[in-house]
């Protein structure tokens, strides 16, 4: 078991896995800042939270303003001293025969992993000097089997995956304990907009259950649904004619989401 979470930050709130993790992770005394950018879904969890008990509060900053998300994390943990950061921002793109709109490519690799680097470290030296915290960082199945239609997307989890385990080997007897979570299909509109093969297909309060239940466990990976991970891990330990054979089974058609329909 891991000490009371007093104070949570989670990013990517206003989407599907976010919003049921505010809704989870609420309880009385605890503080939470729930960053999200669809302003309608991201009072609605922190309704939820606020419900349940929680105090909270919000904030709209764009994860790519290095410098906004940074002080917005800093004021918050400096009245509220954090005891898990949950990065789960995300978004994705589609490509056509591996040509992927450049100006996309880039805002994946820079909501997934960029921004989730330095939202880690806007909040660890604080960390730190206490001695005490949870950094979960929330990757994709995307990084253990690499999708053909999700090159960005795929790249950005796969090191995120990269990253949190190497920043838990970092902080080894700092105090500071890093999750990497990895889940597979999710009733949620990111995977709406996935239109192909969705095996597995687990509501987000289902998934928000199990994060939850291995935070407090203090686990240092959280796979599920545990048959998919170990499918697809062996999947690519195939020789890879083989594992491309099977991949081909899950293409999928990437729909935009608004930011991108938009040209944002």
């Amino acid at each position: 078991m891991t000490d009371p979470i007093r104070s949570v930050v989670l990013t990517g709130a206003s989407g599907g896995l976010g919003r049921a993790l505010a809704a989870e992770l609420a309880a009385p005394g605890c503080h939470m800042l729930l960053m999200g950018r669809d302003p309608a879904r991201l009072a609605a969890a922190a309704e939820a939270a606020r419900a349940r008990g929680a105090e909270v509060q919000t904030a709209e900053v764009a994860l790519t303003e290095t410098a906004a998300l940074t002080g917005c994390l800093q004021v918050f943990d400096a009245a509220h001293p954090v005891d898990l950061l949950i990065a789960n921002a995300g978004v994705k793109t589609g490509n056509r025969d591996g040509i992927e709109p450049g100006a996309q490519a880039e805002r994946v690799i820079a909501v997934n992993l960029t921004a989730t680097i330095h939202a880690v470290q806007a909040l660890l030296p604080a960390m730190c000097a206490r001695r005490r915290g949870r950094i979960a960082i929330v990757g994709s199945l995307a990084a253990i089997a690499p999708h053909g239609d999700l090159l960005s997307y795929s790249a950005t989890k796969a090191g995120l995956q990269a990253y949190a385990t190497a920043l838990r080997r970092s902080l080894k007897g700092s105090g500071v304990r890093v999750t990497a979570v990895i889940p597979g299909f999710m009733d949620t509109p990111m995977t709406d907009r996935q239109k192909g093969p969705a095996p597995m297909l687990m509501s987000p309060g289902r998934a928000a259950r199990i994060v939850a239940r291995g935070l407090e466990r203090g686990r240092t990976i959280i796979a599920f649904p545990l048959p998919l991970i170990i499918g697809a891990w062996l999947g690519e330990r195939l020789p890879a004619p083989l594992a491309d054979r099977i991949m081909a089974h899950y293409r999928a058609e990437i729909l935009p989401d608004p930011d991108e329909a938009a040209g944002g």
